[in-house]
């Protein structure tokens, strides 16, 4: 161990390294449950293989970044499907079903070209050393916005669509608090919903409940308040469905196999490349689609690295973060294997900062993570009984914790403001990041022109705005 990681080097030891990876692994377990829920429209699209191939690869391709960070950067990072990233691409992969009319499994597999050709791009830049600088070329009013404003999406999606109840004669879907919240008495929606009506408010009940835990947990500093929270949930909405419905909720699981469903993934996501699929959507949408991803995958892990390794100590006096060039390169190889297997881009967990603060500094606390993860492959059935009241919880909290960046904003920068300000609405109307980021590039663009400062934007961002206005206005 100490040849492998330079554990008296870095000050650690290999008892505390596994318990950083024990940590890191209990604030973000949540994303092995979620993320297949998040991209099979939480089981109202897709079938049940797809799930399967969907957990399978969450579980496996976080797995292969983080053994990579901890062989290849030596860093107590860990990896796996980023959020928002994965409502996203949720929604391209419903996008491309609609354009081109085949089924969502089919789309989910045309939309992984997406992961794949991101992958490919930022292991090359990675290698090339190009990334930081294309980073550095975005404005910096952007760049900050775009974590708030993917949290205001994931707050919406949290209480919106993840939270429905179909009910009525024709299945009519109740969004939750749309209709709990809205200006229809009690009486009146159970008229409308019938039946359904008491799931909605359990489903409100449940959703709040576990809210609450996870803010209390985190205020008191458990580690796993996100995991625990959901748990708690989970406990509530069950117990709901026992009590209150006569339903038993792990009935599926009698006669579910606990054995990794390896022929489904190998049936729907594996290697399930249709290209010919993607580029029926247009050239030009799947061209902006792919540099939207890059963009904001680009923010994200150069964030977290630079956020984590300060908090650890790892940075020097300029600023700079030691074997930057190799974390990058496992970050990518992550998004490759996270397209091959069958998963959303696979990026550097903000959650790696809880393994941090336990201690942990060497790879060994990445590979100890991984490990964990692999071994969750093994519970498919109990995960996919979590009820997606239990996840929106996590949603929420997650977008309320990413809505904290909106401090880093100069708002007596018109600049600065007015961008941030058009993603934080247009996000969650649109449930495009990439529409979002759009319009953040293009006014600021115009408010630099016709300020008498045009030399300050960067000719990649002048790029970026142009092809966001020929996607907007001259795309059919």
């Amino acid at each position: 161990m100490e040849k492998l990681f330079g554990l008296k080097k870095n000050g650690t030891t290999v008892r505390t390294e596994i318990i950083a990876g024990l940590t890191t692994f209990m604030t973000m377990a949540y994303i092995i449950a979620l993320n297949p829920n998040i991209l099979t429209n939480f089981h109202s699209s897709g079938t049940p293989e797809l799930w399967n191939g969907i957990f399978l690869a969450t579980c496996i391709a976080s797995a292969i970044g983080m053994f990579v960070m901890a062989f290849f950067a030596n860093k107590p990072f860990a990896l796996a499907p980023g959020m928002g990233l994965n409502s996203f691409f949720a929604v391209v992969v419903g996008n491309i079903a609609a354009i081109t009319c085949v089924d969502y499994d089919n789309a989910f597999q045309a939309a992984l070209c997406i992961i794949l050709i991101e992958g490919v791009i930022f292991f090359i830049l990675s290698v090339l050393n190009v990334r930081e600088k294309i980073v550095e070329s975005i404005p910096l009013g952007v760049r900050l916005g775009i974590s708030p404003a993917i949290g205001l999406m994931l707050l919406n999606i949290g209480f919106g669509s993840n939270a429905q109840v179909f009910g009525g004669e024709e299945g009519t879907p109740f969004t939750v608090m749309a209709n709990f919240f809205g200006a229809l008495t009690p009486s009146q929606l159970k008229d409308q919903m019938g039946e359904s009506y008491e799931t909605m408010v359990l489903t409100v009940v449940t959703m709040f409940i576990g809210l609450f835990v996870i803010i209390i947990l985190a205020h008191k500093g458990i580690k796993a308040s996100v995991l625990l929270g959901m748990l708690a949930a989970s406990v509530v909405y069950w117990a709901g469905e026992a009590i209150f419905f006569g339903n038993n909720p792990f009935a599926s699981l009698e006669d579910a196999s606990f054995v990794p469903a390896f022929g489904d993934m190998a049936d729907t996501t594996l290697f399930k490349f249709d290209f010919s699929t993607f580029f029926d959507i247009g050239i030009f949408t799947a061209v902006t689609l792919i540099i939207t991803f890059c963009i904001i995958d680009m923010f994200d892990t150069i964030g977290t690295l630079v956020g984590t390794a300060s908090r650890a100590g790892m940075i020097d006096d300029k600023g700079n973060m030691p074997n930057m060039k190799e974390a990058l390169i496992s970050d990518s190889v992550a998004t490759i294997a996270g397209s091959v297997s069958g998963t959303s881009t696979v990026t550097t967990f903000v959650e790696s900062a809880s393994g941090v603060a336990a201690g942990g500094r060497t790879g060994l606390t990445a590979l100890t993570t991984g490990v964990l993860f692999l071994a969750c492959t093994f519970i498919a059935p109990v995960a996919a009984i979590i009820p997606s009241a239990a996840t929106s919880s996590a949603l929420i909290y997650v977008g309320i914790l990413m809505m904290s960046g909106l401090k880093k904003i100069d708002f007596d920068d018109i600049s600065q403001l007015v961008p941030v300000v058009l993603m934080l609405i247009s996000m969650p109307i649109s449930s495009s990041i990439g529409h979002g980021i759009g319009l953040g590039l293009i006014s600021y663009t115009i408010i630099k022109l016709f300020t008498g400062k045009a030399k300050e934007v960067s000719i990649l961002t002048y790029a970026i705005s142009l092809l966001f206005l020929v996607k907007f206005f001259l795309i059919v």
